[in-house]
């Protein structure tokens, strides 16, 4: 089965990196939740255990988890690393996101 969201392989080699401070068999959580300026915020948090429900993307040595209803709001989307001139942060391009705020945390569906 092909999983509902993707990882660049930016993000994966950047998340990658950052698991190797975290305990071992540390992955990356993302979760969607209610609140933020727009009407849900995603969530980032390391975990070190999978649910049953979770789709787990394994990309360049990293684990990202996403739950079941998380899932939903995410269908179609990617996770990515951008950099620029003002920093760097994860972006996910989410196909649902009818709008946004301007950190890209918080969407509307």
């Amino acid at each position: 089965m092909t999983p509902t969201v993707s990882v660049s392989e930016r993000a994966a080699r950047r998340i990658a990196k950052i698991l190797q401070g975290e305990p071992v068999g540390s992955m990356l959580r993302i979760s969607v939740e209610g609140g933020g300026c727009s009407g849900f915020q995603y969530k980032f948090a390391f975990d070190t255990e999978r649910h049953e429900d979770d789709l787990a993307i394994a990309r360049e040595g990293a684990t990202v988890l996403i739950d079941e209803m998380s899932q939903h709001y995410m269908e179609g989307a990617e996770l990515d690393y951008v950099e620029d001139l003002i920093g760097s942060a994860f972006k996910i391009n989410n196909p649902q996101a009818l709008a946004a705020c301007g950190c890209g945390t918080s969407f509307s569906v």
